[in-house]
């Protein structure tokens, strides 16, 4: 297992590249470029910006998230080919870099989703991200875009830039049309474009579930459960192509047994790096997200660590969302303390399952 914590940047995090070094454990970053649009070209002097003082702080930086996927591309329209082209680039671009992993997602338009950013905990007055199904009722996507910027404290949260969203309802209405299967059609095409270039540069893209694990507004959402994944797999054969399982995503579905999951696609090879997180359930469709400790949430983080070592021990593993706790003020879900806290205890699992 090689552990990692994920890290904006020197001008856009709250927590330093000191601070993460003397987390125990921590080997290595989960890196990302939180101001480039989906289609940009990441390129190279604005990578080694930000890998260069990783690399200086005794820290790897192996695996970049959120290299967003343009809508043009899930759409199958306009301007995809160019997009794929810049896309090429990119991984090529990080791969003169050192990065092994690319995480990213395949949800249209809205990725992951949440209606409260800062739920104030009642059992011990922690904030955490929180979700209520109910509370979509009666609002538009253009109205819950709003109340995540309002909700954000002022930092960029992934997947939800401003460039990204800011022809939204336009986008919507041409997703009006777009099936899962097509969505899957669209899909392949992108990867049959870029699995050859991610061959030939030595990387594995790992796709992201869809969070939470249902369709939302009516849009299609192709990859939040077994039966999903196992169809999105077979689009292109080669262990370029990968998954990211995020427990948190996959887990706001309890249908979804996560430790499976690992075990199958962890034994096919097909698992590049994992997400590990608790959340608690208050109902149907209603969560919040609790420290990783098992007893605090519904998920068993012991059944998945065990999973994850008898099948691909060798994946990149993070701490994910963290609640705000003793003070902390930052991005939602991704403060210092209770991920470091969150690294200690899969740390102190994967330890336990090991001499066992």
């Amino acid at each position: 297992m090689k552990m990692t914590f994920r890290w904006f940047g020197e001008k856009s995090d709250t927590v330093t590249l000191e601070q993460i070094r003397q987390i125990p454990g921590i080997t290595g970053l989960m890196g990302f470029l939180d101001y480039k649009a989906a289609g940009e070209v990441w390129e190279k002097e604005e990578i080694e910006k930000y890998i260069t003082p990783i690399h200086s702080a005794g820290l790897a930086c192996e695996v970049i998230e959120s290299v967003n996927v343009h809508e043009d591309i899930k759409m199958g329209i306009n301007k995809r080919d160019e997009y794929i082209e810049n896309y090429k680039t990119t991984i090529r671009n990080l791969a003169s870099f050192g990065v092994k992993v690319i995480v990213y997602n395949f949800m249209p338009v809205l990725d992951w989703l949440r209606t409260d950013l800062s739920y104030l905990n009642p059992d011990d007055n922690s904030e955490s991200m929180f979700y209520d199904e109910a509370e979509l009722e009666g609002i538009s996507p253009l109205e819950l875009v709003k109340r995540t910027a309002d909700g954000s404290k002022g930092f960029s949260m992934p997947g939800w830039e401003p460039e990204r969203l800011k022809e939204l309802e336009t986008t919507l209405a041409h997703y009006a049309d777009v099936t899962p299967d097509k969505l899957r059609e669209n899909y392949k095409y992108f990867l049959d474009a870029i699995i050859p270039v991610c061959e030939e540069c030595d990387i594995i893209m790992a796709c992201h579930p869809d969070d939470p694990a249902w369709p939302i507004f009516g849009l299609p959402r192709i990859a939040h459960s077994f039966e999903d994944f196992e169809k999105i797999i077979k689009l292109h054969d080669s262990p370029r192509h990968s998954l990211c399982i995020c427990s948190g995503s996959l887990g706001t579905n309890l249908s979804n047994n996560i430790p499976d999951i690992i075990v199958h696609f962890g034994g096919m090879g097909r698992i590049a790096c994992l997400h590990i997180r608790n959340l608690k359930h208050m109902g149907y469709r209603r969560f919040r997200e609790s420290s990783h400790l098992s007893s605090d949430g519904d998920l068993d983080m012991f059944a998945i660590v065990k999973a994850m070592y008898d099948t691909c021990p060798e994946s990149y593993v993070r701490p994910d969302h963290g609640r705000m706790i003793w003070g902390e003020t930052g991005r939602p879900g991704y403060g210092l303390y209770d991920r470091a806290l969150g690294a200690a205890y899969l740390n102190g699992l994967y330890e336990a399952i090991e001499k066992q």
